[in-house]
């Protein structure tokens, strides 16, 4: 399957590089320079991959490296929205190539996973002080994955799904496209909220959320109307946390 044909299909440009230090930084330099927007990067390899809070994504060749650029896809408000409808969009392409497997599954705030091993991840970056765009970075193991991670990994060709970088691409493309118009500029984020939590997994599970040093712990309710994660603590109070590394005792069950 060509590499761009889902990406063209959906009115959307793609341009593909054998070598990049990282699709995120090649998009952004694009909303510096003024260009449209609606536009696919995609690598071969990255020699500076990164996941959130500056870790470093290893980029092996077979997988998937892959940034969209949006100029003004939203109020800037809005934007960390971006984040929920790309991570439905990721779990819905890869459980249409698993053939509806629920052991895909999402970890807050968009972490892939399959019977609880990481899969994918993507970052989200929003940047430009005049003209506003967004960022949205894909990371997809297809082929092989990392060992070093704080919890374990997987890949498509590990859980015995043979299939390509390309048509993972294709699959991830259109459903990001078809989930955007859902979102509607974030008129809609209420069915994006719900679409997110019929993959979520570890609902109503105990849970540990670190962020600023911090360790928090109670049962893991969801998210708000925002995207907040809703911890429910031992004394029944409901925290709402913008952003921190969320882990479970258990592996994780999808309703």
């Amino acid at each position: 399957m060509e590499l761009g044909v889902g990406a063209a299909r959906s009115g959307y440009r793609l341009e593909h590089f054998e070598d990049l230090e990282s699709t995120n930084d090649e998009a952004a330099a694009r909303v510096a320079s003024g260009d449209p927007g609606r536009l696919w990067i995609v690598a071969d390899r990255q020699s500076r991959g990164r996941g959130r809070l500056g870790r470093i994504w290893t980029s092996s060749t077979g997988n998937l490296f892959a940034s969209l650029m949006l100029i003004e896809p939203c109020a800037r408000p809005g934007a960390p929205q971006l984040g929920f409808v790309a991570g439905v969009a990721l779990a819905d392409s890869l459980r249409k190539l698993l053939g509806g497997d629920r052991r895909l599954s999402l970890k807050w705030p968009n972490d892939a996973l399959y019977d609880g091993a990481k899969l994918s991840g993507l970052l989200l970056e929003s940047l430009g002080a005049k003209t506003f765009g967004c960022v949205i970075g894909f990371g997809v193991n297809c082929v092989s994955h990392p060992d070093d991670t704080p919890y374990p990994a997987t890949s498509l060709r590990a859980i015995g799904a043979a299939l390509s970088r390309d048509a993972v691409f294709a699959a991830l493309s259109d459903s990001l496209a078809q989930w955007l118009d859902v979102w509607a500029r974030g008129d809609n984020f209420a069915t994006i909220r719900r679409a997110w939590l019929d993959v979520a997994g570890g609902l109503d599970a105990p849970a540990r959320v670190q962020r600023n040093g911090n360790v928090m712990e109670g049962t893991f309710r969801g998210i708000d109307a925002q995207g907040r994660m809703l911890l429910e603590s031992h004394d029944g109070k409901m925290d709402t946390i913008e952003a921190g590394d969320l882990s479970f005792a258990a592996p994780l069950v999808v309703r």
